[in-house]
């Protein structure tokens, strides 16, 4: 676990975020999956960019994770697959992305696969931002349960 003081003010940042993605879910759902889908949209061209240029950055995160399974992972059969693995990912990303816009089972599914995808990424422990995942994951909860599902840009009626 080298040098964990640089990562410390991406990580203020991103549970500061986090945060405000559970008060906006929970008080206003909409906005919420506005900003969710903003975020997976910057997180499937991150991804999508940085796994075909510079695959080798994502082996950084074995030094990160408290898990041992991980880092053998990581350093292991993911070393040899980055590309492919994380251009998959960003796909999913941006289905997520795109889900969060739509409506109904469209909603629903980018609401789960996000969670199953922040659950994965929360071993990496602070190079996934940890707890980021746990609690983004609350708010995406609360999306579902708040929101009523309809497109988002079309006002709910009471």
């Amino acid at each position: 676990m080298e040098n964990l003081v640089e990562y410390l003010v991406p990580w203020v940042i991103t549970n500061v975020v986090a945060i405000l993605l559970l008060i906006a879910a929970i008080w206003k759902p909409k906005l919420s999956r506005l900003l969710f889908s903003i975020l997976f949209g910057w997180a499937c061209w991150i991804n999508y960019t940085t796994a075909n240029n510079t695959p080798e950055d994502y082996l950084n995160y074995a030094t990160l994770t408290p898990f041992e399974f991980y880092r053998e992972f990581i350093n292991g059969w993911f070393k040899e697959h980055v590309t492919i693995m994380v251009t998959l990912i960003s796909i999913g990303q941006g289905m997520i992305s795109i889900g969060m816009l739509l409506n109904k089972w469209f909603v629903r599914l980018a609401c789960v696969g996000a969670i199953v995808f922040l659950m994965a990424i929360a071993p990496l422990g602070i190079g996934a931002g940890f707890p980021f995942s746990i609690t983004v994951s609350i708010a995406l909860y609360f999306i579902l349960k708040k929101d009523g599902l309809n497109f988002i840009w079309k006002k709910e009626s009471h």
